[in-house]
């Protein structure tokens, strides 16, 4: 079968909030602009986060600035940050957030009509903008709307595949159209990464269902540096009961406007871990801190805890989190009046691949943004961060895509890599015996939260990596598609999505195996201190030779220095 090529100058792989943004960034420039989305334009991760975006606006707070932004996003980051990029965060956040009002998102206002600001956890003051409980919807539609207002090309139901690389350049991308099952190769000046997180490889997430890592895979099979990929939060709280709607994310917003978390003894228990932030200190911590009550026998019935807003007035319940009030209603709570049952879910990888503060990677004409790339969030992302962090990496890797285009020739396709990729995604639809994904995909999710979860030691993690292999060397190789045709064949793009978890659940649980100290979100039950002297240091993991390479790399302070070395210096 020969693929069908489609040219173009800049190719965008992911069509969430940073892919979006990126796009309409590179269409300022005299460049062609290709989005491709595995799902439909506008049916993205991102429209479910729901809490707001941080800009140090100071419209509540006058004293907030860029500075103090920064400074709590290193702290809560367990101070693992890239903080050139933490810098470029929080000084161009208000600038991405005028943009977003210049498209037309509707954002909450104060009195005085200025863009509303709410509290958020280990944050200094109250700079997190919202639209009610539904930001990311209304970021999300604004930017698709922006993406038609401006007629960029855009290509649905496109599964990306494998990244090529041509002498240690990006060459674009090989995939499958889910609507006939052709084989497709988009060649590119330039292409951007932005295709989201890996939250579906554990058994209980936040995350939509196309957010399975493929961007890792794809980066990390193409020699492509990534950094810190043992980071993965867990949000503190998601619904635990009912059991249909385990997982669904419950916005930090709820706490923000003043939801207490109790344990089943109705003891305020935040209090004993963090006399200080309570229930709004880190999410790294607000989790673990969920995950102890529960272990230590004073969660409920269905292993949560209660998250409680019925003491606040009714109409501000309504207006400030009225999705959540709908959407517990749907499930028979009414949280005007009985606390919610909520429990820890993964929900954000910190760690992804390695960006320069051009959104560039290793490999030339390859850039990545939002939670397809690593630095930016260190050990422990602040909520509100990452909607900043997609309009503003998203931006920055459009414009750097589009100048890089704009001076280079189309590169040569390798064609050899191609027709072996081809061979690759299309094997298990030949064979006529053996397994199919569907019990691997289980037991990979249920082996990731009980071993790579909120808490980690030696053994489970060795125990982690050893069935991992066994699964890549002995089981996926087994796998079959039943249906063997090609046209909207979900069966075979989840078994080759299958492939994808494999190779990210071992770039997660590898350096967490490595990092054996507790930072940020990696906490080891067997070194549960933090080891300044010897893991101040991001863990770089790459692809040499056939084999996953770590490399630790000390931690580089610019600007907001750890007060283990502040202290020490002064």
């Amino acid at each position: 079968m020969i693929p069908h090529v489609i040219d173009t100058d800049v190719l965008v792989v992911g069509a969430g909030g940073a892919g979006c943004r990126a796009a309409i960034e590179a269409s300022e420039h005299n460049v062609q602009v290709t989005l491709i989305t595995k799902d439909l334009l506008g049916k993205a991760h991102t429209s479910m986060a729901e809490g707001g975006i941080n800009a140090a606006l100071g419209n509540v707070d006058s004293q907030d600035n860029w500075e103090i932004h920064g400074k709590d996003t290193c702290s809560g980051g367990a101070y693992l940050n890239n903080q050139e990029l933490v810098e470029i965060l929080v000084t161009q956040a208000p600038e991405r957030v005028m943009d977003l009002e210049n498209y037309g998102a509707v954002f909450s206002r104060t009195p005085e009509g200025l863009i509303a600001q709410r509290p958020f956890g280990h944050q200094t003051y109250r700079r997190t903008c919202y639209v009610g409980d539904r930001t990311g919807s209304e970021i999300l539609s604004t930017l698709v709307e922006e993406i038609r207002r401006r007629d960029i090309d855009v290509h649905d139901e496109i599964f990306a595949t494998s990244l090529l690389v041509t002498h240690r350049r990006a060459a674009g991308i090989t995939g499958i159209n889910v609507r006939t099952g052709e084989t497709m190769v988009y060649r590119a000046k330039a292409t951007i990464i932005a295709s989201g997180g890996a939250g579906r490889v554990y058994e209980v997430t936040t995350n939509a269902a196309a957010d399975v890592g493929s961007g890792y895979a794809m980066a990390y099979k193409a020699g492509v540096e990534l950094v810190d990929m043992e980071q993965f939060q867990f949000h503190p709280t998601s619904v635990a009961f009912p059991e249909a709607a385990r997982g669904q994310l419950v916005t930090e917003g709820v706490r923000g406007e003043g939801g207490i978390l109790l344990n089943k003894h109705g003891e305020r228990f935040m209090k004993k871990y963090n006399p200080n932030l309570t229930d709004l200190a880190g999410r790294d911590e607000v989790a673990r801190c969920i995950a102890t009550e529960i272990r230590e026998g004073r969660g409920n019935e269905h292993d949560a805890v209660y998250l409680d807003v019925s003491y606040i007035p009714a109409r501000i319940i309504e207006t400030r989190l009225p999705t959540m009030l709908k959407d517990f209603l749907d499930l028979g709570v009414d949280i005007r009046e009985e606390p919610m049952e909520v429990s820890p879910s993964a929900h954000h990888a910190m760690g992804g691949i390695k960006i320069d503060r051009n959104g560039g990677t290793n490999v030339q004409g390859l850039y990545a943004a939002g939670e397809a790339a690593g630095g930016v969030h260190g050990g422990n992302r602040l909520g509100g961060n990452a909607l900043a962090d997609i309009n503003v990496f998203g931006a920055i890797a459009g414009e750097s895509a589009a100048a890089f285009a704009e001076t280079r020739e189309m590169p040569r396709l390798p064609k050899n890599q191609i027709a072996k990729e081809n061979r690759r995604i299309r094997e298990p639809l030949k064979r006529e015996s053996g397994v199919t994904h569907f019990a691997a995909v289980k037991e990979l999710r249920k082996l990731m939260w009980d071993k790579v979860g909120i808490y980690r030691n030696r053994e489970s993690l060795t125990e982690a990596l050893t069935r991992i292999e066994e699964m890549q060397k002995k089981v996926w190789p087994t796998i079959t598609v039943e249906n063997k045709s090609t046209r909207y064949n979900n069966e075979w793009i989840n078994t080759l999505e299958l492939s994808d978890m494999l190779l990210v659940a071992e770039m997660i649980a590898r350096p967490a195996l490595l990092r054996e100290e507790s930072r940020g979100a990696h906490f080891r039950t067997d070194f549960p201190r933090t080891n300044n002297d010897a893991w101040f240091k991001n863990i770089i993991l790459v692809q040499r030779n056939g084999a996953m390479q770590l490399r630790p790399a000390p931690v580089v302070v610019t600007k907001w220095p750890p007060p283990w070395i502040s202290s020490s210096a002064s």
